[in-house]
């Protein structure tokens, strides 16, 4: 009977324990949302310079498709897209950050993963840009394709699931590497110049990104091959899903204006109108969208007046309009080839 006792009061301990847990977790929930509402500002977590996605000008502005988020997210929250403090990130310190609390969004060209949104008290909010593992090789190094890499030394930023990606490949082609791991992308960059290694290996986007900072761009390509699913995509903390829900919704509706052909130069006096109603619904003259997320209901019209659609930031920062000349690719419009797709506004 005593042994009974004590296994049942110990059963009462833990389901106090998991109740004051859940109701711990409960009263977390949208402390994000009013934490950014009462300091004024969204403090953002991008990466420590990569050119398209985050960097800086000569004035010190930031700039940049990840950095678009960020000031969407500003827009829609105060109307005024400057509203962000920003806080460069390593592949390693960008976890950290986010769980601490030492940022409110995560927006650093980071891979949606199982482990990562299973076991890391993280959330993605949706996919800003899809993209693939490459290969970034001196053309004087005489190889066209990443078969023809075999016994290679390869430079790789630490943190990142670059190396796992790299060994999957060369694991089943029968080729063997040497890895060499660096904190940030400049420091891989550097490497591969000064010749410590013979292969960058990173996301696509940013090999051609940063191959622009070398000192002759020209005398490296990008291999054909792409060798993984790479979803860069937005996070927050778990267990907030009021905040989830603005950082989710306003990347849907940047991707939503582009698909009703909403830009920064005609938002305006669509606005005005009601003829079309999945634009009235988006921009806020009809629906509740704006109420249900605790925005104002010009809330897509501020983000898109100040940011621009989804093609708008991208084509600034990554495609024709940018020194980066990047093809949509994936990330066109659904209805134009590509995998980006907007849940509808109803």
């Amino acid at each position: 009977m005593k042994n009974e006792n004590k296994i049942f009061k110990v059963g009462l301990t833990v389901a106090a324990l998991t109740l004051s847990s859940m109701m711990s977790m409960g009263a977390m929930a949208g402390t994000t949302l009013d934490n950014v509402k009462k300091k004024g500002f969204v403090q953002c977590g991008i990466s420590d310079g990569l050119p398209g996605f985050s960097y800086t000008d000569p004035k010190g502005n930031f700039h940049g498709f990840d950095v678009d988020v960020c000031r969407a997210v500003a827009a829609a929250l105060f109307g005024d897209a400057t509203k962000v403090k920003y806080t460069q990130l390593t592949t390693k310190e960008r976890f950290t950050a986010l769980q601490s609390g030492e940022v409110d969004l995560l927006s650093r060209s980071t891979t949606w993963t199982s482990s990562r949104d299973g076991a890391m008290g993280i959330v993605f909010a949706g996919v800003a840009y899809y993209d693939g593992q490459g290969f970034l090789v001196n053309k004087k190094l005489g190889v066209k394709s990443a078969k023809e890499l075999d016994g290679a030394t390869f430079c790789i930023q630490a943190g990142t699931v670059t190396e796992l990606n790299l060994a999957d490949y060369f694991r089943a082609n029968g080729l063997k590497f040497t890895p060499i791991s660096f904190d940030t992308s400049d420091e891989s960059f550097k490497a591969l110049e000064s010749g410590r290694c013979d292969v960058l290996t990173s996301d696509q986007s940013q090999l051609y990104g940063q191959r622009l900072k070398l000192a002759a761009p020209d005398d490296y390509i990008v291999l054909p091959e792409i060798i993984s699913k790479e979803p860069l995509t937005t996070a927050v903390r778990r267990g907030d899903e009021e905040w989830f829900a603005v950082v989710r919704w306003t990347q849907i509706a940047m991707l939503n204006a582009e698909e009703l052909g909403v830009t920064s130069k005609n938002v305006g006096e669509m606005a005005k109108s009601t003829k079309n109603p999945d634009i009235a619904r988006l921009l806020g003259s009809e629906g509740s969208l704006g109420k249900d997320l605790n925005l104002p209901n010009d809330w897509v019209v501020k983000i898109v007046s100040q940011v621009g659609n989804y093609g708008e930031s991208f084509d600034r920062n990554l495609g024709a309009g940018s020194d980066m000349k990047i093809n949509r690719g994936l990330n066109a419009l659904w209805n134009q080839g590509g995998l980006q797709y907007g849940p509808p506004v109803r």
